[in-house]
């Protein structure tokens, strides 16, 4: 099959892209992989607070999906598809995880991973003349929505940060529309007494996860199947 542009790829249905992608086609793979990666890394990174940790859910999230996408049946949205595979990849994470540290807190053993979220905040792709006050401000916030309740921060990034809106919210959590609805009040609500009406604003920016990063889960990916 001929090379499609960029622009093509963003003509064709979920559908048609899924079957190149099936076919191994690296150009639909890009598409795809670069049109999905800020979802599913601001949705990975709302279950389990950790940027390396929710980096590498994404990546296997996306490996299993590239491996079964001819199964694609088309009944949701292709992102809305692969955000919840990346969900269920993150959650079966955070269980393996925390049986860990409770089979270790059971022997004895101290677990020292405090600073591991502080030292991989960031981004390459970020300017480096950015400025330390835009670091804290998004360090600030970064903190605030980590702090919410699991059930609240995952409906927060969604709908807030990514954008989803409540149906899709609520199909990619597997949970009712209307609940999507209280929780996203709720999380509002537990903000608005943490964060100042100035730093609010600011959540478009905050869990970076672009240039330089999006290229590089971008070239994981097509190694792996072209």
């Amino acid at each position: 099959m001929t090379a499609l542009s960029q622009p093509a790829f963003d003509q064709l249905d979920d559908a048609e892209l899924a079957q190149l992608c099936a076919d191994r086609a690296p150009g639909a793979i890009r598409h795809v992989v670069t049109g999905n990666n800020q979802r599913l890394f601001r949705a990975a990174w709302s279950i389990l607070k950790d940027r390396a940790e929710a980096e590498e859910a994404v990546q296997s999230a996306y490996l299993n999906a590239f491996a079964h996408i001819g199964d694609f049946a088309g009944r949701s949205t292709l992102s809305t598809w692969l955000t919840r595979i990346v969900i269920n990849e993150a959650l079966g994470r955070l269980r393996a995880a925390r049986r860990k540290s409770s089979s270790l807190a059971a022997a004895g053993v101290a677990v020292l991973d405090d600073y591991r979220e502080a030292l991989m905040r960031g981004s390459d792709g970020e300017a480096p003349d950015a400025g330390l006050a835009r670091l804290q401000l998004r360090q600030l916030i970064e903190a605030a929505v980590a702090d919410l309740p699991d059930a609240f921060r995952s409906v927060f990034v969604l709908r807030e940060v990514e954008g989803l809106s409540v149906e899709e919210t609520a199909e990619a959590l597997d949970i009712a529309p209307a609940t999507v609805k209280t929780r996203l009040l709720r999380a509002r609500r537990k903000l608005q007494e943490a964060l100042a009406p100035e730093v609010r604003s600011a959540l478009t920016g905050a869990f970076p996860f672009a240039g330089a990063d999006c290229e590089r889960m971008t070239r994981r990916i097509l190694a792996n199947f072209t």
